[in-house]
C-alpha cells in the first residue's frame, strides 16, 4: 500500500515537473511575444499556473517524505485506520456508503475518499465492524453502523 501511494505521488510529481520544465516555459514565451505583460491575460494565467504547479510539487515531495517514514505496522489490522475501506449503513437510510480513509489533500467525498480528519473519518477511526458511531454534522447528529472493514493490510 505504501509503495502504491508513493508511486502515485511520484507519478504526479513527474507529470507536474514535465509541465513546469517543458510546457509552461513555452506558454510563457508565447504569451510574452504578444506584447505588454501588464495587460497580458495569457501571460498572467501561465505565471499563475507555474506558481500553482511549483506549490503542488513542493507539497507532494513533503508528503512523499512523510509517507516514506510512516510505519504501516502501527496502523491497526483489525480496526479502522488510514487506508481502510469502510462500508457504513446510516440509521434509517437505504443502501450502504463506502468510504476510504485518505490524507486530507486526497479527500474527495464524491469518489468516496474521506480524510482521517473529517467528522466521519474521526468518528470511525479505531472502530470495528459491528460498532455504531455518531457523527455531529451541521444538519444534526447522524448514526452509522460499520458493516465491513478492509484495512490497508488486507489490501497489501
Amino acid at each position: 500500500m505504501k509503495a502504491r501511494i508513493l508511486k502515485k505521488f511520484e507519478d504526479e510529481i513527474q507529470a507536474l515537473e514535465r509541465e513546469l520544465k517543458m510546457e509552461l516555459p513555452k506558454e510563457i514565451k508565447r504569451a510574452r511575444e504578444l506584447g505588454d505583460l501588464r495587460e497580458n491575460a495569457e501571460y498572467q494565467a501561465a505565471k499563475e499556473r507555474q506558481r500553482l504547479v511549483e506549490a503542488r510539487i513542493s507539497m507532494l515531495k513533503k508528503r512523499v517524505s512523510e509517507i516514506a517514514l510512516m510505519n504501516l505496522d502501527k496502523i491497526p489490522a483489525d480496526r479502522v485506520g488510514f487506508g481502510s475501506t469502510v462500508h457504513l449503513q446510516e440509521d434509517g437510510a437505504d443502501g450502504v456508503q463506502v468510504f476510504q480513509l485518505v490524507m486530507p489533500e486526497d479527500a474527495d467525498a464524491t469518489k468516496g475518499l474521506i480524510s482521517t480528519t473529517s467528522p466521519i473519518g474521526r468518528a470511525i477511526l479505531n472502530k470495528e465492524p459491528g460498532d455504531t458511531v455518531k457523527v455531529a454534522t451541521p444538519g444534526g447528529t447522524r448514526a452509522f453502523e460499520i458493516l465491513k472493514l478492509i484495512t490497508i493490510h488486507d489490501e497489501a
